[in-house]
């Protein structure tokens, strides 16, 4: 499995098969989340996989990733409903990340072994959390908790740029810095401004970056999400309350850190 062609098409099947899961825990975590305990029994395996439209189980055959929505044309078998486009874009960007991390890992790695795999779940757990708090305003502890130990983990092991004090203390600047932040604008406000789930998100991400990283990080996922959200008031899109979630865009920022190399962009800001 030497060859990069043959490694990439193994991390790009592995990524398109985590993405279907993905599009499972994005659909189904929040409502799990919101279920009173005397509920039916609802969770990542049960009931299965079906329609939304017309509720028909769906057979293997409709579950292969991407390719089921390319052979039915993004719609439904039974009821000829349209599936909606975030189950192939997650399935396809999932895939991206996954060949990403096998064939070129930040820490200077290169192939099948556990450091990819831990930077490529990583990435998995970054695009749910993004993608369900862009839909529902949550962060989930059961993804952010994950992402948060995995990056000391990764450090710990040399699977990252940082060391083990590194990434502590990262987290903690990240929870921190966040959770002061929105303590003083609801003291000034009397307002919200940061969920907690925000605190914790940037807590992962600066156990995976380092504590210096995260100032450029919080930077540009500012810079990006004040475009959006005055893009979508200027459409009339803004939800109730009139904000846009913030995590999708530190998620953004995350990557757009891990493709330059933070080694490399805190030297362009002058940080390092």
């Amino acid at each position: 499995m030497s060859s990069p062609w043959v490694l990439g098409l193994v991390w790009c099947v592995l990524g398109l098969v985590v993405g279907s899961f993905l599009n499972v825990v994005i659909h189904r975590l929040p409502r799990m989340l919101a279920m009173d305990d005397g509920a039916q029994p609802y969770n990542l395996a049960r009931p299965r996989s079906h329609c939304p439209h017309c509720q028909t189980p769906l057979a293997l055959r409709h579950n292969l990733p991407l390719l089921s929505f390319l052979v039915l044309r993004g719609r439904c078998a039974f009821c000829g409903a349209p599936i909606a486009w975030r189950y192939p874009l997650v399935e396809v960007g999932n895939a991206l990340i996954w060949v990403s991390c096998g064939l070129w890992m930040p820490a200077g790695q290169q192939g099948f072994d556990a450091g990819a795999l831990a930077w490529a779940s990583g990435g998995s757990l970054l695009l749910a959390l993004a993608c369900i708090d862009w839909e529902t305003t949550l962060l989930p502890d059961s993804l952010t908790q994950p992402l948060l130990w995995l990056g000391l983990l990764a450090a710990e092991m040399g699977w990252s740029e940082l060391s083990l004090s590194g990434a502590l203390w990262g987290a903690v600047v990240g929870y921190g810095s966040f959770a002061l932040i929105a303590w003083v604008f609801e003291r000034v406000t009397a307002q919200e401004g940061l969920g907690a789930g925000d605190f914790k998100l940037l807590a992962a991400l600066g156990a995976w970056l380092g504590p210096l990283a995260l100032i450029p990080l919080v930077f540009l996922a500012a810079c990006t999400g004040a475009v959006v959200g005055l893009f979508m008031r200027a459409r009339g899109q803004l939800r109730e309350g009139r904000y846009v979630p913030f995590g999708p865009f530190l998620a953004l920022a995350a990557v757009v850190l891990v493709a330059c190399g933070p080694a490399r962009v805190l030297q362009w800001a002058g940080l390092a």
